[in-house]
């Protein structure tokens, strides 16, 4: 069986994710398992701040006694005229950070799982993921209330911020702030070499200022996944019956301007952050909620394409 893909997961109803059933996806990321790349492309360990003879360029300074020869910087030494030793980042664990939205249009679905079910499923593959490459992991959503869920290793912290998923995800929070708010928060808790998660609604990434996103990108991997409904991307032409509380609502699909106002609603957002986010240094895929929960999993570990 397709661990992406099993509806019959432990305590799985498609409505409200349950712990049991994010803490069996943990095969799932690791059967996808690949060779970690670096920043500039090449097999190795993430990069993070820390100074050291590590595997990565940091600075150069001036040579002192004892330094190792072998990493003087010649061509620092010839334009200055003093020997210059280059210094390299230490090998550390790298942050991943889920960031997850839970606008009131992510608690719907029509085939398997309800978007919001999907959300919490990928974000739990993506904090296996983190495990498995050694990753902290953290997680924060938008709110004034709430405080994030502090970087953790290992099994622990994945089951830390797997609890959060289940809390979220399972009704929409009274206090949600928005996809902005926490997005401003992940920018301030983000460092060199981290690894950025969002689970949006594409309604959410469309309200985000387009400026937001190359300054994420710029602390390292930004990786954004649409939810998405199969009814939202391919309606019927057809009278749909909706229930908004007491109140019982039919649209039209059939007539040409009910169906605009829908594709304005649902399908232009999604288009346009397709389009969109790859040129701002982000990689995006859209993640229905009958597909497989891991089908996202490759752009974690393809560095340098969206």
């Amino acid at each position: 069986m397709n661990h992406g893909t099993g509806p019959h997961s432990p305590e799985a109803d498609g409505i409200r994710p349950s712990l049991a059933e994010l803490v069996e996806l943990r095969a799932a990321a690791t059967a996808r398992r690949v060779p970690r790349r670096g920043r500039h492309g090449a097999s190795g360990p993430a990069p993070s701040a820390l100074r050291g003879r590590g595997m990565e360029y940091a600075e150069s300074r001036e040579y002192a006694p004892g330094d190792d020869a072998r990493h003087i910087d010649w061509r620092l030494t010839a334009r200055s005229g003093r020997p210059h030793t280059k210094l390299y980042q230490a090998e550390r664990e790298r942050l991943t950070l889920i960031v997850a939205d839970t606008a009131p249009a992510l608690y719907f679905g029509t085939r398997v799982r309800f978007k919001s079910v999907q959300a919490a499923r990928a974000g739990a593959i993506g904090a296996w993921a983190a495990v498995r490459d050694g990753d902290r992991i953290a997680a924060l959503r938008g709110s004034a209330t709430e405080a994030p869920v502090p970087p953790a290793s290992g099994p622990r912290g994945a089951l830390r911020v797997l609890d959060a998923l289940v809390r979220w995800y399972a009704q929409p929070p009274g206090d949600d702030a928005g996809l902005d708010v926490a997005l401003d928060h992940a920018g301030r808790l983000l460092r060199p070499g981290s690894r950025l998660l969002v689970l949006a609604d594409p309604a959410s990434i469309a309200a985000v200022p387009a400026r937001r996103w190359p300054a994420l990108a710029m602390h390292g991997e930004v990786v954004v996944l649409l939810l998405t409904d199969p009814l939202e991307r391919d309606p019927p032409r057809a009278p749909l019956p909706f229930r908004s509380g007491q109140q019982r609502i039919e649209l039209d699909l059939g007539v040409a301007a009910q169906r605009q106002r829908w594709r304005n609603a649902f399908e232009a957002p999604l288009r346009t952050a397709l389009a969109t986010l790859p040129t701002r240094g982000v990689r995006v895929q859209a993640l229905s909620g009958d597909a497989a929960s891991d089908a996202w999993l490759p752009l974690f570990s393809t560095r340098g394409t969206a």
